[in-house]
């Protein structure tokens, strides 16, 4: 592995990634190699393999990350701007270390934790801690705690630190209970604290924007159990905390404990309500069929239940949602073996069999169909099903007899495009649009064109493929942005392993989306005339002009 020097330069390795990169575009053996050995996509692959696959800047950065130890370019990153301030300014290095341990509903932003840089903190800096029992809560240093409580035994229950946190909070939110070598020590310091009288059920209001950290929510409250089961999903820290008494119906934990079975067991276990919690809905935006089957083994489980809330409100049961969510014909067993009405219609009157083929689903749709359902499709859903299916053919023969169509489409039924959109449907996209759908309707879970999923999901051939055929850049979404501000959070968080945020920010700039300029002030944001956006440093460079 190689070492950082003790004060790295980001540009610098900006630097060194750039030139990896070079080297790999002319061929030569050891950026083949280093390619090789360093990244995944790469590994085990021969140099005729690996020059095939076009690799860009981002690969070359996650490689040069790799080798100085970090798993991605992001924790390196963040770990190279922390580590320059040490020293310089103790309570702010604290801070912007804190900021790696915790999410951003702790710290008061919409970053994700970084363990792999705060760990490493931790390394370059052993005394970091301090004798301070708030950051030894984050690490798990067992022993600095029992000074502290045999000090004050009422600091068990008392919030503190740099993010105010009451101690069993910051012990279970710390993603460093995510590596192997803090998991250990931070369940010893649960364990400790609650042997000492922490309250089990210690809270924060959330501080999630337009919350903060000086003013958290009064309405959304993290509990310590949220951060085990729902944030870190570890079964050991969750179970600690239910023998301790914890509830288990804090509102938050059941629904984001889903990634993990294990910690949704444990949580039924003590009595966590399926009913009213929303999590057989979120449960189908996973594809896990082991937690499905967990939640509606519940004895209140009601595979039935009314949604409560948008956007699943419009969706009315769980097998529409599933429907939704494109999921298998084995989730749809599970549903319907554990009592999901299979007659279930849509507020517009579609029943379950006809949802699934306006989603290109026709093997869930053959498991549906009730005997009203053997009538043939009306001639609008006949041509949505062919169009959903990418069959373009049938849906040229529909539109034949009916010319109309999809002009006549209803607002729901133009919806559609979006949705699968974002479900990363690119046939049935392709063939909507040239079959004359409404390019920029608007749909899905943020209310977004076409275009608006496409980039968010990084899909290059989608984007372009939409823009060659009329879609615009100035496309707003629902949370009032245009596609730049897609691009942006899209390109920063990655949603998709795979995307290629730099080749759609190729294609919308050749179809006018403007470059920007440098931020006057030296930040690393882009300055249009309308606003400042952040994006990542790829795209940032590309949109810049400087060279990749």
């Amino acid at each position: 592995m190689n070492q950082l020097p003790d004060l790295p330069n980001l540009d610098f390795l900006k630097k060194q990634a750039k030139e990896l990169l070079a080297a790999y575009r002319l061929g030569a053996a050891d950026a083949l190699a280093r390619f090789r050995e360093g990244l995944p996509a790469a590994q085990h692959k021969s140099d005729q393999t690996i020059a095939a696959l076009a690799l860009r800047l981002h690969d070359a950065q996650s490689c040069l990350a790799r080798e100085y130890g970090f798993p991605s370019w992001r924790d390196m990153s963040s770990f190279v701007e922390a580590q320059r301030g040490y020293g310089l300014d103790r309570a702010r290095s604290i801070r912007i270390w804190a900021s790696l341990i915790y999410a951003g509903d702790i710290t008061g932003s919409t970053d994700r934790a970084s363990p792999a840089a705060a760990a490493r903190m931790v390394e370059e800096h052993p005394d970091l801690i301090g004798g301070d029992a708030y950051l030894a809560c984050a690490v798990g240093d067992e022993a600095v705690l029992r000074q502290a409580i045999k000090r004050d035994p009422g600091c068990v229950n008392r919030p503190g630190g740099p993010l105010n946190l009451p101690p069993l909070v910051a012990v279970t939110h710390s993603s460093l209970v995510r590596l192997p070598r803090f998991r250990d020590a931070l369940h010893a310091a649960a364990r400790l604290l609650l042997q000492a009288g922490a309250d089990p059920n210690q809270a924060i209001g959330s501080r999630w924007p337009p919350a903060s950290l000086e003013r958290p929510s009064q309405e959304y409250k993290l509990s310590a159990l949220y951060g085990a089961a729902g944030q870190n999903h570890d079964p050991v820290m969750t179970r600690l905390l239910l023998d301790a008494g914890a509830n288990a119906n804090d509102g938050e934990s059941l629904y984001h404990s889903l990634e993990n079975p294990a910690c949704t067991r444990l949580l039924l276990a003590a009595g966590a309500r399926v009913t009213g919690s929303n999590a057989l809905y979120r449960v189908l935006d996973l594809d896990s069929i082991e937690a499905l089957q967990l939640l509606l083994a519940a004895p209140d489980a009601n595979p039935n239940e009314p949604a409560g809330s948008q956007p699943t409100s419009d969706w009315g049961r769980p097998l529409l949602w599933a429907i939704r969510r494109r999921r298998s014909p084995a989730h749809m067993e599970a549903l319907l073996a554990a009592g999901a009405d299979a007659s279930v219609r849509t507020p517009e009157g579609l029943s379950a069999y006809q949802v699934a083929l306006r989603f290109g689903l026709p093997d869930v749709a053959a498991l549906l169909g009730q005997p009203r359902d053997d009538d043939p499709l009306p001639d609008e859903e006949q041509f949505i099903a062919a169009c959903a299916a990418g069959d373009e053919a049938t849906a040229l023969e529909v539109k034949a007899l009916r010319p109309d169509l999809p002009g006549s489409l209803s607002d729901k039924q133009l919806r559609l495009l979006p949705e699968l959109a974002a479900q990363g449907c690119g046939d049935a996209v392709r063939t909507m649009v040239r079959l004359r759908w409404p390019i920029a309707q608007r749909g899905g879970d943020w209310d977004a064109s076409a275009l608006n999923h496409a980039v968010f999901r990084g899909d290059v051939d989608l984007t372009r493929f939409l823009l060659d055929n009329g879609a615009d850049w100035k496309e707003v979404h629902g949370f009032g942005a245009d596609v730049r501000g897609t691009l942006g959070w899209a390109s920063v968080n990655e949603p998709e392993s795979s995307g290629d945020w730099v080749g759609c920010a190729e294609a919308l700039v050749a179809h006018g989306m403007p470059t920007g300029r440098p931020d006057p002030k030296g930040t690393r944001a882009v300055a249009f005339d309308d606003r400042l956006m952040v994006f990542s440093d790829e795209v940032t460079d590309f949109l810049l002009g400087r060279s990749i």
